[in-house]
C-alpha cells in the first residue's frame, strides 16, 4: 500500500484467498484492505494515538439518516454527551478532494450537527470547524486533540 501523509502504525494484515485484510480494532474484525480502508485505518489511529481520542468514542462506517436516505459515514467521533463531535470522510489516495467531497460531508452534517469536519485522502487533510449559526465552516491547520 502507498505511504500516506500520516504516521505509520503497526496494523495486523493477513492474506486470504489472494486478498489482503486488515484487522479493524474498532469493529473488532478483519476487513478487506482497499485503498480507502488503508486511509480510514490510518486516520482512526491518528485520532486515537496522535490526538488522544478514546477508541470507545470513535465509530467506523456508522450508518446515519440523511433526509430519507440511509448513508454510511467513514468515521464519527463522539463527545462525552454522546453527540457527534467530528465527522471524517475518507477517500482513496488517488481520489482528488474537491467541492463534491465537501458537499457530501456537509449533507451528513445537516443531520449530525458535528462541530468539526475532516476530509482526507491520506495525502491531503482538510480540517474545518463549523459555525452552525452562520451555517458555514472555517478551515483549520489541524484538528484539536481530545481534552
Amino acid at each position: 500500500m502507498i505511504r500516506l501523509n500520516l504516521p505509520r502504525y503497526p496494523f495486523r494484515i493477513k492474506s486470504k484467498e489472494n486478498k489482503l485484510y486488515i484487522f479493524d480494532q474498532n469493529r473488532k474484525k478483519e476487513v478487506l484492505l482497499t485503498e480507502e480502508e488503508w486511509v480510514r485505518q490510518h486516520f482512526v489511529e491518528y485520532l486515537v494515538t496522535g490526538k488522544n481520542y478514546p477508541r470507545s468514542r470513535v465509530a467506523v462506517e456508522k450508518q446515519c439518516q440523511v433526509g430519507q436516505m440511509t448513508k454510511r459515514t467513514d468515521i464519527l467521533v463522539f463527545d462525552r454527551k454522546g453527540e457527534v463531535e467530528i465527522i471524517v470522510e475518507c477517500k482513496a489516495p488517488g481520489i482528488e478532494i474537491n467541492q463534491d467531497t465537501f458537499d457530501q460531508i456537509a449533507r451528513y452534517n445537516l443531520e449530525l450537527k458535528a462541530n468539526y469536519l475532516i476530509v482526507t485522502n491520506g495525502l491531503e487533510h482538510f480540517y474545518c470547524q463549523m459555525d452552525h449559526e452562520a451555517r458555514e465552516y472555517k478551515f483549520l491547520r489541524d484538528i484539536p486533540g481530545y481534552i
